[in-house]
């Protein structure tokens, strides 16, 4: 049962770090709130199942292993779609300002296993 969805943006300034900005998206998402829904429920917060969906203009270039490690506990499932911004350098330059969108949505079983 999808209990929670929580949004967040990310960015890459400099670097064009498709994955940073993804890591930095989950994070905004992440650290906009306090989820007691584990304890609320009467679960552990291993528990937690987190699809987490990002959207990256080169879908490729984010690492979701790297995206995972955000995360201090749950299950994660990441897809990853194109999606985002990427935005170009008034100056011309070759590369552009990198953002990123996530979704994360909680949810738990919520049948009891027996």
């Amino acid at each position: 049962m999808r209990l929670l969805t929580e949004l967040g943006l990310g960015t890459s300034l400099q670097r064009g770090d498709y994955t940073e900005a993804a890591c930095r998206a989950v994070r905004d998402a992440l650290w906009q709130n306090s989820i007691n829904l584990a304890e609320l429920y009467g679960f552990e917060k291993t528990d937690m199942r987190i699809k987490v969906e990002i959207g990256a203009q080169q879908p490729d270039k984010v690492d979701t292993n790297a995206v995972a490690r955000v995360f201090p506990y749950g299950q994660t499932e990441i897809v990853v779609t194109k999606g985002g911004l990427d935005v170009p350098r008034p100056d011309g330059g070759q590369i552009p300002t990198i953002m990123v969108n996530a979704a994360l949505t909680v949810s738990f079983d919520m049948e009891p296993t027996t």
